[in-house]
């Protein structure tokens, strides 16, 4: 393709991570009354080895049973499932305090309330799929230089001088958009002066489907079961620890995990490579433009407590899918303000209610205040005790969120 050549395309999604990946494939299974299939451009900045993407690094996340039922939904799960570990039990507590609470598969007649799977994998089942579908156009590695939004389309110029216009532009390059910081959207930040530092590490028990939320002085420490007996550790330490931590050799490190989570699963043996991400809250106010929609970090970028984070971004592209599904089989343009504030009207709500609740918890249990000690480990014991309290904790866990159901 000349410089010169003007490409069009129907959805242009900035941004190759899970989110781009998932949506663009969510949308490529989609048709118009005419029966032809949505054109979709997905420009990524990063270059396709997956041990370079930032979007498919070292971590592991969890899949609420929302989310699974949602990839499900979208025919993406059977790729998904033979590299994940089931979540059946999650026990959180406080450590060196007597509240704690147990969530169990079987409490919701569920085989599972989660799955967890590393992004390595996700990242090579998506990058496999998107080849095999043709009306996916990939551009990896690919700078997007300017956007200019018109009445009838969003006018793309690339780096190396390609055009594309495109119907509707989804922006899911992560917590530092490009797409956002050129519209100017304004966004809402609070620094929570932790780090997580984030690794894999082997116990001497097995976790066998067991999953950990455990408060300590520095900030939450979290364990998910992976397959080959192996488990993903996220710790969220005070910024001026972080980099103490990262620089210990292996066995000390160690010492110091053993030391702030405890011996319920015995010795912590080894660990992997350790990587350090700042914790930094970032929601887009509003996150629409004209014919432009953010979604996933790119439009929420939260706390790692509760594991909330792709899973609320999930339920951004479920709903997208559906949104220009609707319009497509209406006739309707998937690009226009109509469709776009509706799709946002159904996510505003989730958005804010997930954002208070993960920046609560973390602001709760980081806080060494004799009274808010007492009552959070309070709520914890009652939690334990009686179901309906840990109603609103449960919904957010599994991802079964009342504007998905209202669909």
């Amino acid at each position: 393709m000349s410089q010169s050549d003007l490409v069009h395309v129907d959805v242009a999604i900035v941004g190759g991570g899970m989110s781009g990946a998932v949506l663009a494939l969510s949308l490529a299974a989609l048709k118009g009354p005419d029966a032809a299939p949505l054109q979709i451009l997905l420009l990524e900045a990063s270059a396709p080895d997956l041990n370079l993407h930032p979007g498919f690094d070292a971590r592991a996340i969890a899949l609420s049973a929302g989310t699974c039922e949602a990839l499900a939904r979208h025919g993406l799960w059977p790729r998904f499932a033979p590299h994940c570990a089931p979540i059946t039990d999650i026990h959180v507590s406080d450590r060196g305090h007597c509240g704690q609470a147990r969530l169990s598969a079987a409490e919701y007649g569920l085989a599972a309330l989660g799955q967890v799977i590393e992004l390595s994998a996700a990242g090579i089942e998506l990058q496999q799929a998107m080849a095999a579908t043709p009306q996916i156009r990939v551009c990896c590695p690919a700078q997007l230089a300017n956007i200019e939004p018109e009445e009838e389309g969003v006018m793309l110029t690339l780096a190396d001088g390609a055009r594309y216009r495109t119907r509707l532009l989804v922006a899911a390059d992560g917590g530092h958009s490009f797409v956002r910081q050129h519209f100017k959207m304004p966004v809402s930040r609070h620094d929570y002066g932790q780090s997580a530092v984030i690794a894999t590490v082997k116990t001497a028990q097995d976790l066998a489907g067991r999953a950990f939320e455990r408060f300590t002085d520095g900030g939450p420490l979290a364990l998910l079961p992976m397959q080959d007996g192996l488990s993903s550790l996220v710790w969220s330490v005070p910024r001026d620890e972080a980099q103490a931590l990262m620089g210990l050799d292996d066995a000390a490190f160690l010492a110091r995990l053993q030391q702030a989570f405890g011996w319920r699963l015995g010795r912590f043996e080894r660990t992997g490579v350790r990587h350090l991400y700042p914790l930094v809250l970032t929601v887009a106010d509003y996150p629409l433009a004209q014919r432009t929609v953010l979604v996933g970090n790119a439009a929420h970028l939260l706390h790692p407590i509760a594991g909330q984070g792709f899973n609320l971004g999930m339920r951004d592209l479920d709903l997208l899918t559906r949104a220009v599904g609707r319009a497509l089989a209406a006739g309707e343009d998937i690009g226009s303000f109509e469709v776009l504030s509706g799709y946002w009207q159904s996510r505003r709500e989730d958005q804010a209610q997930t954002v208070w609740l993960t920046s609560s918890l973390a602001q709760l249990f980081s806080n060494h205040h004799a009274p808010l000690v007492v009552g959070r480990n309070l709520a914890l014991s009652l939690m334990g005790r009686v179901p309906w309290l840990k109603a609103p904790l449960a919904s957010r866990t599994l991802g079964f969120v009342t504007d998905l159901c209202c669909q």
